[in-house]
């Protein structure tokens, strides 16, 4: 099967039915959106066809990327441009095979397909019988269309995977973010075609499509068992990291007729092992793949900048302002394709409040080769006014870090009323931390609304009252919810009573509320 040429990605249509075509589809204002059967398969097909489009068909500028956001391309000329790179995207058959080993790893010994996937229970996990929660052989056979996407889906999110086996070139379970269309309804090419940079902002040699240095599955795998054997990024073309290979796998497949088991449907070619081998590409150093968020030290900003990762908790928008705005006194650098949107596309969009496009994070939270989730979240990507862009992400992190003090005190005074030594409680409160970012989510941007539209580099009364107001109820709720909601009266009850009046008096008159107050005077309504 042919990745470019073949059909084999099933879309969303406009009229809410699916239907498996050619990559070039995509540009059809009749699709919608892929139709895959998992999250992590989702993000990963809109990673390959951006990595795609910026490999064959990136414009010179972006006034051609605009005409072709306008207008999108004929079909025929997306897939003559595709074209270009068929030869690398053989999923099997004689010659180098995407995203496979250039050495036919003859052998090793073959394992279950399931492990292709990230979250599937590992050689220990079975030893051990503690598959518990996700279940060996649930996956036990994959078409090709799947097992391309489970391969693609593991080689961009590599965790770590036992000694040699290498983690992907952003690390394991890297976060992505790509910018959507504020319409959710707009169709799958203006999704895909707002995270392409034009050729004039993203300067780069013209790639050789025949070489390794872009695919490097075109040539022998760097032997990564030394030291020294390190691939920097100046050391391989830079759309090398749409396509970063750091396993070693080869699938393989088998004359058998069955039914797939992610996809669900018939097939006549299934794959039900692969073979794998460690010490495949190590990538070190600092790179900056352009879907992806990266922090770095502003004191040594020569030392490695970090990809971020999936965490415990989620997305939420405590990080909205790191990951949608650069930063370099903080060490912020947004991924490169939000950025271009910041400083070269916007120029095209008339915004009003609530007409923003949408920032769309996600990628899986890893502990170490453990899947422990995967996030998904949207949220609105603000562009600020380059003049006094300093001032308001400033008066955004205020609003911010209010809440992050009004989080720590509502956690404490809980902890304060359920145990005699609340300093040395044991367990797991993140539910907390999570309900107070939900809960708060509308309420700060609206705030962000109130500050944007207002015309001034500070929050209004009227928006501070309200933003103050909202953090004060919510934490009061959630005080109530989880230390006092269906407890029965007890001789702690005290206890309680005591935190929650701590608690009302610190989101009263602390020091941090105070201040907050003395900058945003509150409107006059409020102080009679």
């Amino acid at each position: 099967m042919n990745l470019i040429t073949d059909s084999w990605l099933l879309f969303r249509l406009r009229d809410g039915s699916e239907r498996t075509l050619p990559l070039a589809a995509m540009a059809s204002p009749e699709v919608v959106d892929f139709a895959l059967p998992r999250a992590d398969f989702q993000g990963a097909a809109y990673q390959f066809a951006i990595g795609l489009l910026q490999t064959c068909f990136a414009p010179e500028d972006k006034y051609a990327w605009e005409a072709l956001y306008c207008k999108p391309p004929v079909q025929g000329d997306l897939g003559e441009a595709f074209a270009k790179a068929a030869h690398a995207f053989e999923l099997e058959g004689e010659g180098p095979r995407f995203m496979q080993d250039y050495d036919s790893l003859a052998g090793t010994k073959p394992a279950p397909v399931s492990g292709l996937l990230i979250e599937a229970p590992g050689g220990n996990t079975l030893k051990l019988n503690t598959d518990h929660f996700i279940k060996r052989d649930e996956v036990t056979q994959l078409s090709p269309a799947m097992a391309a996407l489970a391969l693609f889906t593991l080689q961009i999110n590599a965790p770590s995977g036992g000694q040699g086996h290498r983690t992907g070139l952003r690390g394991g379970g890297p976060l992505t973010t790509l910018v959507l269309p504020r319409d959710p309804e707009a169709g799958l090419w203006q999704r895909l075609w707002l995270n392409v940079i034009s050729r004039d902002k993203w300067p780069y040699e013209e790639p050789d499509l025949h070489s390794a240095d872009v695919f490097p599955w075109l040539g022998a795998t760097k032997d990564s068992k030394k030291k020294g054997s390190e691939i920097y990024q100046q050391d391989v073309h830079p759309l090398h990291m749409y396509w970063a290979m750091p396993r070693r796998i080869r699938l393989l497949f088998e004359e058998k007729q069955g039914r797939c088991s992610l996809g669900g449907d018939d097939s006549e070619r299934l794959c039900l092992h692969y073979l794998t081998q460690n010490y495949g590409n190590n990538y070190a150093g600092t790179w900056h793949h352009p879907l992806t968020h990266y922090r770095f030290n502003p004191k040594k900003p020569e030392e490695d900048h970090l990809s971020t990762k999936g965490q415990p908790g989620g997305i939420q928008y405590k990080q909205w302002h790191a990951l949608a705005f650069e930063d370099r006194g903080e060490g912020n650098l947004p991924a490169r394709v939000v950025m271009d949107f910041h400083s070269s596309k916007r120029d095209f969009f008339d915004f009003d409040w609530g007409e923003y496009p949408r920032l769309w994070a996600f990628g899986f939270d890893m502990d170490n080769m453990k899947a422990r989730g995967w996030y998904s979240t949207e949220l609105p990507l603000v562009s600020l006014p380059p003049e006094s862009a300093d001032a308001l992400l400033t008066e955004i992190k205020v609003v911010q870090s209010l809440a992050q003090e009004v989080l720590f005190h509502c956690r404490s005074q809980v902890k304060a009323a359920l145990f005699e030594r609340p300093a040395e409680a044991k367990g797991d409160f993140s539910h907390i931390e999570l309900a107070f970012w939900q809960r708060t989510q509308a309420a700060f941007f609206q705030a962000v609304a109130s500050l944007l539209t207002c015309g001034a580099e500070r929050l209004p009364s009227e928006g501070a009252w309200r933003w103050l107001q909202a953090l004060t109820a919510t934490a009061l709720d959630l005080f109530d919810e989880f230390a006092l909601g269906e407890c029965p009266a007890d001789r702690s009850m005290h206890q309680k009573i005591s935190a929650r009046r701590r608690l009302t008096g610190w989101l009263r008159g602390a020091k941090a509320i105070k201040a907050f107050k003395d900058s945003h005077p509150l409107p006059s309504t409020e102080e009679a």
